[in-house]
């Protein structure tokens, strides 16, 4: 990765969290024909380095860097890594998540947390942290919206019908029982209910929604940051759901396809994750969660689609804060 080069003429710089398939490999492809350069934060390099070919993205346009988000340690590595390289950030992507409903125990991240809420939450949370400094800094250098964009899902938000979903169970995080017993085994759920490796997918998700807001709170009135969430359709193909069963996997892509419409191409949901990261329309609100709705309509545009209750509790989201901050090590 290139460390000489000004500040002043380098392109917007954006991290893309499993940028090595699907959505975020799209996103990283539709923002470098914007001219940005990104950088494909993944698991696999020799993966990542295949696939960004695959896709034709410049090599002077990318860089690829290891983490493992269900390893705090692999985080700070990888946050310590790119500050080395002096590149500015002008966004970061929280894309990456691991599904995995086949599981009959839970796993265990190296820190003794389930894998799911250890990956997709405690991961990007604690990345978030990290590079703060580096957004902060990108918007005193000039940078006029640096921007913290996750990926939501509807199946998070019991305000849609994809939230109502009950197989295995809606997203609820209870009270934090979980959490507050320390979330370490025989803990598996942040309700602290029986463990659902389907259901832990859907909370986690659902914090990651919680956590935009609450950053987009606390932090964009001070730094100017934009935290926004988006779900930008059904990407039912996605590689999210190869631990899914075959039969899954073949007929979800035609159920959204031909019975509820909801299905979007990674392609499609790459260019729309791209124009929540860079275009100027998406810079004037914050904390808002971008949506093109559950069935899918030819030139719809993008609208805020309101989130449930039990992703606005206040008081509930402050106490999933401190309590996300002490198992990542900042409290």
């Amino acid at each position: 990765m290139p460390t000489t080069t000004p500040q002043n003429t380098m392109p917007p710089t954006a991290i893309i969290t499993g940028a090595s398939s699907g959505v975020g490999l799209h996103a990283a492809s539709a923002l470098a024909t914007r001219g940005w350069f990104v950088v494909l934060a993944v698991r696999d390099l020799a993966k990542g380095e295949a696939a960004a070919r695959s896709l034709g993205i410049p090599e002077s346009q990318r860089a690829l860097l290891h983490i493992d988000l269900g390893n705090q340690s692999s985080v700070r590595t990888f946050a310590a890594a790119f500050h080395a390289t002096g590149r500015r950030l002008d966004a970061l992507v929280l894309n990456a998540a691991v599904y995995l409903p086949r599981l009959k125990a839970p796993r265990y991240s190296p820190e003794g947390y389930e894998i799911s809420v250890a990956t997709n939450h405690l991961g990007h949370f604690l990345l978030s942290h990290l590079l703060l400094p580096a957004l902060k800094q990108a918007r005193a250098g000039g940078a006029t919206s640096p921007r913290l964009i996750t990926l939501g899902t509807v199946t998070a938000n019991l305000e849609e019908f994809g939230g109502k979903i009950p197989i295995p169970a809606p997203a609820n995080l209870g009270n934090l029982e979980g959490l507050e017993a320390g979330f370490k085994a025989p803990q598996a759920m942040i309700d602290g209910k029986a463990f659902k490796p389907g259901k832990a997918y859907k909370d986690s998700k659902l914090c990651n929604m919680i956590m935009s807001r609450e950053m987009h709170r606390r932090w964009h009135a001070e730094s100017g940051i934009v935290f926004n969430t988006l779900y930008p359709g059904c990407v039912a193909d996605t590689p999210l759901f190869r631990h899914a069963p075959r039969a899954f996997q073949v007929i979800f892509p035609w159920f959204q396809k031909h019975i509820t419409k909801g299905y979007v191409t990674q392609a499609l949901s790459g260019e729309r994750v791209a124009q929540v990261v860079a275009d100027p329309e998406f810079a004037a609100q914050s904390g808002v969660h971008w949506s093109w709705g559950n069935r899918q309509q030819e030139g719809r545009k993008a609208f805020a689609q309101r989130l449930s209750a039990r992703a606005t509790d206040d008081a509930r989201n402050d106490r999933l804060w401190a309590l996300s901050a002490g198992m990542v090590g900042l409290a």
